[in-house]
Order: structure tokens, then C-alpha cells, then sequence
């Protein structure tokens, strides 16, 4: 993976950090979730129109993104529901790119080479190391179905991304389904109190928006020149920053262990830069 594409996907996981940690220091996850999905939707809106769209084979793949990510968001605010930020956060970004690494050698042939696998496989632990705070086992739960959530949609969105030929076009596009997706289920299951939120907290869907669309748009352009499993660790690195945030901002304890899982981080990322 080359250098300018290395920071571009350092910067997204700061950015996706940022989001995740406005949700969890919400007073309703769900609805919050509710927020940024729109938010992102409505700005993605304003901007698609001006773009030429993604080309039909990629279609399929986007439909299929935006239904997985009903659940992805679903779990999201279920695991911040019943577990701190600095726990849930890191059970569901460590797991998913060992599953992405697994099955994009399986589905799509991506063999990674011995440095890359140990890389990922280094990154990943020192992730999970990360998970410490206090949570019960319905949180536990949330963030592992999560995992495999997210290693999902990296591979469908991965792979649509390319087939578009166009992937800020794609991403546009996602976020316009997927905010409507997500407004449509909170409808459901809030009724008038997704309205009267939405216009309290206008401010943050728009921040938390525009932080989740341009996260994902970095990642899935970086998913069309290097190896998706090589993206998805990599935009993994977001924990640490979640770690950070949770430390200055929500007074979580950043431990002993936390560092030496930090350790393990960097030296990943060393193994994928030899």
C-alpha cells in the first residue's frame, strides 16, 4: 500500500472515531444514529446530482450494502446502549478484518503475502487488547454480531466500489439509501420522536455526517487501489483514536494494557509497510 493511500485511510479512521464517540456521548443512541445517518444522506443529496453515477454493475452491490447496514446500525447503538465506547468500540473493529482477509481470499482470491497476514493478524489483537471497561454481555453480544456486520458490508462495498468505476459516486449513492433506510426504520419504531429530535439536534447529525461520509468515501476509494483486508485493518487503527477520545473526552481510562495493545498496532503497521 503506498504512502499517500496509507495517511488517506489514517485520516478516515480519526474521522470515524469522531462519530462513533458523538453517538456514544448522546442521551439516545438510536436516535443519534437516526441523526448522522440522515445527515450524511442529506449532504450526500446535495452533492451525487452533480457527479455522473456508478455504473449498473455496481448497483446490485449497493442494494445489498444498504440493507446490511440496517443492521450495522442497529447493533451500533444496542453495544453503546450497554457497554462504554473504549469496550465496544474495539470488540467490533478488531474481529472484521480477519474475517475480511478469510473471505476475500476465499470470494474474491485477495491472498495476502506473509508480511500482510502477520500485519493484519498483529493490528487485530492489539485492537482487541483495546477492550477493557465496564459492560455486560448483552453489549458483548452487539459488538461481536457487529463484527461480522462490518466484515460483510467492507467486502460488498469493496467490491462495488470497483465495479462502479466511480467510487465517490458510490458512496454518495450509498448514503443516500442508507439514509433513507435508517430514517424509515427509526420512523418506525420512534414515530414523532425522530421529527422532534432531528430538529434538536440538527447540528450533530450534520457533524456526524459529514464525518461518516467522507470516513467511508476515503476507505472505499482506497479499497480500489489496494487489497480490501489491507483497507480494513488499516481503517481499523480508528481505535486508538477511539481510545484517546474516550480518555480526554468521556474520562475512560486509558490503562497499562491499552499501551502495549497500542505497541502491537504499530508494529503492524510496520509489517504492512516492509
Amino acid at each position: 500500500m503506498s504512502l499517500p493511500v496509507t495517511l488517506a485511510v489514517l485520516g478516515a479512521a480519526l474521522l470515524h472515531a469522531g462519530w462513533n464517540a458523538l453517538v456514544k456521548a448522546s442521551a439516545d443512541k438510536r436516535l443519534d444514529t437516526v441523526a448522522v445517518s440522515a445527515g450524511a444522506g442529506l449532504i450526500a443529496l446535495a452533492v451525487a446530482p452533480w457527479l455522473p453515477a456508478p455504473a449498473p454493475a455496481s448497483w446490485p452491490w449497493l442494494a445489498g450494502s444498504a440493507a446490511v447496514h440496517i443492521l450495522y446500525f442497529l447493533f451500533l447503538a444496542g453495544a453503546y446502549r450497554h457497554g462504554e465506547l473504549s469496550y465496544v468500540y474495539p470488540v467490533m473493529r478488531g474481529g472484521g478484518p480477519m474475517i475480511v482477509a478469510l473471505m476475500g481470499a476465499v470470494a474474491f482470491n485477495e491472498i495476502l503475502s506473509l508480511e500482510e497476514i502477520s500485519g493484519v493478524a498483529l493490528i487485530c489483537a492489539g485492537i482487541l487488547g483495546f477492550a477493557s471497561g465496564s459492560h455486560d454481555r448483552r453489549a458483548t453480544w452487539f459488538a461481536v454480531a457487529n463484527a461480522v456486520v462490518i466484515a460483510a458490508y467492507t467486502l460488498v462495498d469493496g467490491q462495488g466500489a470497483r465495479a462502479s468505476g466511480a467510487p465517490v459516486s458510490y458512496t454518495l449513492w450509498f448514503f443516500i439509501a442508507n439514509g433513507i433506510v435508517i430514517t424509515a426504520v427509526g420512523l418506525a419504531q420512534r414515530g414523532r420522536e425522530v421529527p422532534a429530535y432531528l430538529r434538536r439536534h440538527w447540528g450533530r447529525g450534520a457533524v456526524g455526517g459529514a464525518c461518516s461520509l467522507a470516513a467511508y468515501g476515503i476507505a472505499l476509494w482506497a479499497m480500489t487501489r489496494a487489497p480490501i483486508a489491507l483497507v480494513a485493518v488499516l481503517r481499523e487503527t480508528s481505535v486508538i483514536f477511539a481510545a484517546a477520545i474516550g480518555a480526554l473526552l468521556l474520562k475512560e481510562r486509558f490503562t497499562r494494557r491499552r499501551l502495549f495493545a497500542t505497541g502491537a498496532v504499530m508494529l503492524g503497521l510496520a509489517a504492512l509497510r516492509l
